[in-house]
């Protein structure tokens, strides 16, 4: 308790005096930019997450070929959740004179419990979200589909034994889905008028859908008590089984918020690393004079870790209280912005503020401060004795380490924690380097130069260690910025070139072997040029290696899984691969045709079922038997909304097999007369119209690009708030230097040009250095961890560099201006005094 208050005291007395405001600050800063970029990252995360959930129309839903069983409505009746049921069938329609098979989607009220229709309710109105579902007595049908059965609102519409009357047309809905054999007009109608229609009858084939929503804790519980209770022919989807579109947008901003935090988790430690190092040095004679007064060095170390534990816990609330309210401010900004609910900040990042906060401190700032353990009694008499500590390689060591855990901690990849790490070892050591040349060069030179440039960049080589720490510190900060700034800028180009205007939005299949040339002809002669129809067969799993493979061999896995071993899937041929697929394992038959069939796996589909490469897969196709060897593996980019299959197999492989064919193409939106004229010209084709779930995805996709760019801007101003502190941490022996300078007579003049040449020098390496190294590093993480195509961008680095050069300069000037400011005696004495 003694040595606690000793450290009371001093803590007290060095921020009434100054001495330890610069890491006061710096720690503040850092816990900001960390605990902000968690709350806003959490806050942003959920509500995607939410607005994700639109597809599904609620949180989690249960789907069945048998009504929903009471134990499980129970289970969806608890607090913090609301439910709603659908029905879905297939029945024939008839709209005047036309007669078609119909997809009916019988709507619970309340339905959808996320998202919104939109819907066209008279000729010429625009598009408008719908309040519910329709009224009893009436229905709605998809655009394309009224399309297809020449419908418009205000017909008569007959379902069943009931006629209703048509009040809308939807162009977009909840729950949209792809289904390359489902092409029948969408009908929505009132669960109450189901009954009545008389379709509900022993033998129906009704599909039930119990739709759930709530708060995410509520949510989660549901989702593992129901997990246990499912039944045959039940399953239950989450936003973890929507489109592959989605989810890779979701699960590519969730990285890029993750590495947002990084970032901010390095510049923290920057910034307390330097201005942990002033605080000793400041300490110094304070300590030799406690070594003469009889103070033990367990009693040192107890004083100045206990004022560095306090100071941070300090340190930690400040920050956390500013950061909730910056993220109290962005929430509600994206939440107007987005139109989107931001669900409220939880404990959690603040608790993240805390931990990161202080073990930045520990790692950082009490190697340094434990050195002082070790200033011998003399230091009182003699200034010029070696401040190093002796075991500086373990001071270095410890705080690597440090950094190492706080960012596989943050990380949440192992491959960008790892490409991080290796990322700030290297650029490190080519700083160090580099620094230590630019002072070998300096010191040949200097002579030669004239003036504040000679003065300037004496500096740099008279403080060796100061100069190469400095360099090291900057550069390793810009790095960090750069880096978030290339994979923002990849990330983004990505989005908007995968989600164009000009994306596919139309499926047109079953065409016939004999049709492709037609249908190739029809559709260039309306300026769609370089269309492709790729070969689609139907098959079911039914050996692997020999043995018989189903669904059952799959119990342990989760029912998606299960699901694709047993239902029927696509196969296709192709000689090559587009630009959306990349082989990832194995070798490809590009360019030769194998003597034996031999097949190319989607990554992820292959890991599901258990698929290696050599591994011999058999299907059943129209009853006949197919057998092929795996010889490499694909990762596809679901995101181009173009055609592509789980397995393709080599040329020729499935000649003789039953086979259909399919192409997309983007039409111009409302441009009905394609689909009519092509359907008229070949009326065995179905053209699927994907325009509504094309929308919805560019929407979240929206969405999420919003929520990237307000994270990245705001990671990048707390960064640059961090290297303020990160540069002003070490300019005591300057503004000494500066102060003396003015009592011999230099000039205001004299003084700026001096600094800003040693600024600029230090400035210009760092920013070469960081946007190299950003460079490099953004490629790893970007085809790594993102999944992205990359191309270095060294027009970006070298504007990036130049900034760099550019914000180190103005830091540094900004940091040193008080020498120009205050009175030379005034300086003086503050540093030696």
């Amino acid at each position: 308790m003694r040595t606690l208050a000793l450290a009371w005291r001093q803590l007290r007395r060095d921020l009434a005096a100054g001495d330890i405001r610069i890491l006061f600050a710096a720690l503040v800063l850092a816990v900001v930019a960390v605990t902000s970029v968690g709350f806003v990252t959490d806050r942003a995360e959920r509500a995607l997450a939410i607005e994700a959930n639109r597809l599904l129309g609620g949180d989690v839903v249960v789907r069945g070929d048998a009504p929903p069983t009471e134990a499980l409505r129970a289970l969806a009746a608890a607090p913090g959740l609301r439910v709603t049921e659908t029905q879905e069938l297939q029945s024939m329609i008839r709209a005047g004179e036309s007669l078609s098979l119909g997809d009916l989607r019988a709507l619970g009220e309340g339905f959808p419990l996320r998202g919104s229709f939109r819907i066209v309710d008279r000729a010429g109105a625009a598009e408008r979200d719908a309040r519910g579902i329709p009224a009893p007595g009436t229905l709605w049908i998809s655009q394309a589909g009224a399309e297809t059965l020449g419908a418009k609102p205000g017909d008569a519409i007959g379902i069943g034994t009931r006629t209703l009357t048509l009040a809308a047309l939807v162009t977009q809905e909840p729950d949209a889905a792809l289904d390359y054999f489902n092409v029948a007009p969408k009908v929505f109608l009132n669960l109450a008028d189901l009954p009545s229609t008389g379709l509900v009858q022993e033998g129906s084939r009704l599909r039930y859908r119990l739709v759930v929503a709530g708060d995410a804790a509520a949510v989660e519980t549901f989702t593992a008590a129901v997990k246990p209770q499912l039944a045959r022919g039940q399953r239950m989807e989450t936003i973890q089984d929507a489109r592959p579109e989605v989810r890779s947008a979701l699960d590519r901003a969730s990285r890029f918020l993750g590495l947002a935090a990084l970032v901010s988790v390095v510049l923290a430690a920057v910034a307390v690393a330097m201005a942990a190092r002033r605080h000793s040095e400041r300490h110094l004679s304070g300590t030799a004079v406690m070594r003469c007064l009889g103070a033990q060095q367990r009693t040192l170390v107890g004083i100045h870790v206990g004022e560095l534990v306090l100071l941070g816990l300090a340190a930690c609330t400040v920050g956390v209280l500013i950061a909730f309210g910056l993220q109290w401010g962005i929430g509600r900004w994206l939440q107007q912005s987005l139109q989107i609910d931001i669900p409220p900040a939880g404990l959690m990042p603040a608790l993240q503020g805390y931990g990161v906060g202080m073990i930045v401190l520990l790692a950082f700032g009490a190697p340094p401060v434990l050195a002082l353990r070790r200033v011998p009694a003399l230091r009182v008499l003699r200034r010029d004795l070696d401040r190093t500590e002796p075991s500086a390689w373990l001071v270095a060591l410890t705080g690597f380490v440090g950094l190492g855990a706080l960012l596989w901690w943050k990380a949440g990849s192992p491959a960008l924690g790892t490409a991080m790490l290796v990322g700030i070892v290297g650029t490190l050591a080519v700083l160090a380097l580099l620094a230590w040349l630019l002072i070998l060069l300096v010191r040949r030179v200097r002579s030669r130069l004239r003036g504040s440039l000679r003065y300037g960049l004496a500096n740099v080589s008279r403080r060796a260690g100061t100069s190469i720490a400095q360099v090291s510190a900057l550069g390793l900060g810009l790095m960090a910025l750069l880096l978030l700034t290339f994979v923002r800028t990849d990330l983004l180009d990505r989005w908007q070139l995968a989600l164009s205007a000009n994306a596919p939005n139309r499926f047109i299949i079953n065409v016939q072997p004999d049709q492709v040339d037609p249908v190739k002809a029809f559709m260039q002669a309306r300026g769609l040029s370089a269309v492709e129809l790729y070969p689609m067969i139907r098959g079911r799993l039914v050996e692997l290696n020999g043995k018989p493979a189903s669904g059952a061999d799959y119990e342990g896995a989760d029912a998606r899984t299960q699901r694709r071993a047993d239902r029927e899937f696509n196969l296709s041929m192709a000689a090559t691969l587009r630009d959306d697929n990349k082989v990832t394992a194995g070798e490809f038959w590009a360019g030769r045709v194998p003597s034996s069939p031999e097949l190319s796996v989607e990554e992820g589909f292959a890991e599901d079922l258990g698929w290696k490469l050599g591994d011999r897969v058999a299907f059943d196709i129209a009853g006949q038997r197919f057998e092929g060897r795996i010889t490499s593996l694909r990762s596809v980019d679901w995101e181009s909304f173009r055609p592509n299959f789980f397995v393709v197999a080599s040329p020729g492989a499935l000649d003789g097999y039953s086979a259909s064919y399919i192409t997309a193409v983007s039409v111009p939106s409302g441009d009905a007369a394609f689909t009519r004229e092509l359907v008229n010209r070949f009326p065995n084709l179905s053209v699927i119209d994907v325009e509504a779930v094309l929308n919805q995805v560019r929407n979240t996709a929206e969405q999420v690009s919003q929520v990237v760019q307000v994270v990245f801007w705001f990671s990048l101003a707390a960064g640059l708030l961090v290297l303020m502190a990160a540069v002003s941490a070490s300019q005591d022996e300057r503004l000494l230097e500066g102060g003396v300078m003015r009592v011999l007579g230099g000039s205001r003049r004299q003084l700026r040009l001096a600094q800003a040449s040693e600024f600029a020098a230090i400035g210009l390496l760092a920013g070469l250095v960081a946007a190299i190294a950003a460079s490099v590093l953004s490629g790893v993480v970007a085809t790594q961890v993102f999944d992205l195509p990359w191309k270095a961008n060294w027009q970006l680095a070298a504007i990036g560099g130049g900034l760099g050069m550019l914000a180190a300069l103005c830091a540094g000037l900004f940091a040193t201006r008080k020498v120009l400011d205050a009175p030379p005696s005034v300086t003086l004495r503050e540093l030696q005094g």
